[in-house]
């Protein structure tokens, strides 16, 4: 029989025994055009070359005219759901981390509940800008794990288009479109994602800006790259040590893609081997929360993403913001208890 508590009403109520928490269920979206680098090169007099030394990206997704970020919020919300087997009414929660939302106000997350028929779960907005995934799936397991959900859907989703100033060297090879997510299931055991390691540090917040007069990203390149890389190596070395792992042992390494000069280092300054870290920004741009994934899914593609595979993921973004934890990818199988 479970623990039985008393509140002040004097109504009882079961307490919950502690569960753990899946992520299963990729799906991604991302626009059907896509720009290479030369357009961009002619309009800013750079060379092709030059975009991608500095940044690594070679082409880029960028939504239509018309297009919005619930868009595609939905339609990889919807897909994570199908390879889930997941019904919407499965669904407790929705959580749409995004940096560029459509309206002030309403917020993506109802709309976007509403879109894939999980007209019974909660619905948030998570705004830690590039951090947002990884945030929302600290969120998403806090509350599995507590008893308080049984299944959430976590949607990264950006049209950083529409915040890029096309004329800006910095900026306008860099950023795309698309989306992301993933279902978080409750599962029986300890669960399957580890400790979230998250950090803040709001006396940097400059360095990366969006005012509402101008409403385009500015960025302070060189000191967010040495951030970026900072907090991304401590990051993943805390993680790994609060899920009880080592770096040797991670088999794949999905970074926020913000730059293929970030990932170089990161990798290098953690000794880790190249074929464990997914690199995709080349294909896709750094598409703000929508990064990873993306990246698990190039992970999937290649191959390289299977059932117990055990992925460390890590972002870093404006605020400052940045967050980590390690994933057993997959739910248990059904033999070890798997709690539906």
């Amino acid at each position: 029989m479970p623990e039985v508590l008393t509140d002040t009403t004097g109504r009882t109520a079961p307490t919950h025994r502690r569960r753990g928490a899946a992520v299963i269920g990729l799906g991604i979206a991302v626009p059907d055009t896509v720009i290479a680098n030369r357009p961009i090169a002619e309009r800013l007099g750079v060379s092709e070359r030059w975009i991608e030394g500095r940044t690594g990206v070679r082409e880029r997704r960028l939504a239509g005219s018309g297009e919005r970020v619930v868009d595609y919020a939905t339609e990889a919300g919807a897909r994570s759901l199908e390879a889930a087997g997941a019904a919407p009414g499965d669904l407790d929660l929705v959580l749409v981390a995004t940096m560029t939302h459509d309206q002030l106000t309403p917020s993506a997350a109802p709309q976007v509940a509403d879109r894939i028929g999980a007209r019974r779960a909660g619905a948030i907005d998570v705004g830690s800008a590039c951090t947002g995934f990884v945030s929302g799936l600290a969120l998403a397991s806090a509350m599995v794990e507590a008893g308080r959900a049984s299944a959430v859907l976590v949607v990264g989703a950006d049209l950083m288009s529409a915040v890029t100033d096309p004329e800006d060297r910095s900026t306008a090879a860099l950023f795309a479109d698309g989306a992301g997510a993933v279902v978080v299931r409750a599962c029986a055991g300890s669960g399957r994602v580890g400790p979230t390691v998250l950090g803040a540090d709001g006396s940097r917040s400059g360095l990366v800006v969006a005012g509402r007069e101008e409403a385009v990203i500015r960025m302070a390149g060189h000191d967010t790259f040495r951030q970026a890389v900072d907090r991304l190596a401590q990051a993943s070395t805390a993680a790994a040590a609060a899920a009880g792992r080592s770096l040797e042992e991670i088999d794949l390494f999905a970074y926020h893609q913000a730059n293929g000069r970030i990932l170089t280092a990161v990798g290098e300054r953690l000794s880790l081997d190249p074929s464990r870290v997914i690199d995709c920004i080349g294909r896709y741009g750094n598409t703000s929360a929508a990064t990873i994934p993306l990246a698990l899914a190039e992970a999937a593609e290649q191959g390289k993403l299977a059932p117990g595979s055990l992925v460390l993921i890590a972002a870093f973004g404006g605020g400052l913001t940045w967050g980590a934890t390690v994933l057993e990818w997959g739910e248990p199988d059904a033999e070890d208890g798997d709690e539906r």
